[in-house]
């Protein structure tokens, strides 16, 4: 059985659920705490949970991005490994240049920045998946357009980038899932955040790193489909 590692950074504050859903749905899951990042390069993929990170001093996930934990994660996803990250986890993805993955490591060429309105907003959502299941391993086992239920908990989770990096993403494929209501539809009552083109998620350009914001594994009871895509995908990777 292949490993997952749960990577913790000072202020991640959903690792042990990720862990035990991760677990329900068949990965040999384990945490592994900012002193060990010298053994991350041995797991076979990775998932960075909520919270926040350092503080979401400068903004969130920026310093983060920056750590020596990223080292052996940017290394894994540059090698093909899946990359999954939540909520303030993919803050930090966005911030170190994974996803989208249009430009260089730590230099983001997009951000999940501030809320508008510009409040921190705590609800259930839906997200929709955007692109064909196939695009992302992490997707794989997902059936065609399918509706998630996810919990929203964050202040800076609205997409913003520059015209021509934004059109990027859309002519990419990049945009992975975006908010919807619970039938599928998708309008901007169903977007809690004013994230640009209803984001709720980003994938890199080679499938296997995936940025979602709102909280899969926080719904009650946890929401697992996508979870059990990831491992799936992870074991045949």
């Amino acid at each position: 059985m292949k490993r997952v590692a749960v990577v913790i950074f000072p202020g991640t504050n959903s690792e042990e659920e990720t862990v035990r859903l991760l677990r329900a749905c068949g990965a040999d899951a384990h945490l592994v705490h900012w002193s060990r990042a010298h053994t991350l390069g041995a797991y076979d993929g990775y998932v960075l949970s909520g919270g926040f990170a350092y503080e979401d001093r400068i903004r969130a996930g920026a310093v983060a991005a920056h750590d020596a934990m990223m080292d052996p994660v940017i290394d894994g996803a540059r090698n093909g490994k899946l990359v999954m990250g939540i909520c303030n986890g993919a803050q930090i993805l966005l911030e170190a240049g994974l996803v989208p993955g249009t430009g260089d490591a730590r230099r983001p060429t997009a951000a999940f920045t501030h809320n508008v309105p510009p409040h921190f907003i705590c609800k259930k959502v839906y997200v929709k998946l955007a692109v064909q299941p196939r695009r992302s391993s992490i997707t794989a086992a997902l059936p065609r357009d399918a509706v998630l239920p996810a919990w929203a908990a964050h202040g800076e989770g609205r997409l913003a980038a520059r015209a021509c990096e934004m059109e990027e993403l859309e002519t990419g494929d990049h945009l992975a899932f975006v908010y919807a209501h619970a039938d599928g539809r998708v309008d901007d009552a169903a977007t809690p955040n004013g994230s640009a083109l209803h984001c709720a998620g980003l994938v890199n350009r080679e499938g296997n790193v995936l940025a979602l914001m709102p909280h899969p594994e926080r719904v009650f009871p946890p929401h697992a489909a996508l979870f059990k895509s990831f491992v799936r995908g992870v074991e045949a990777s």
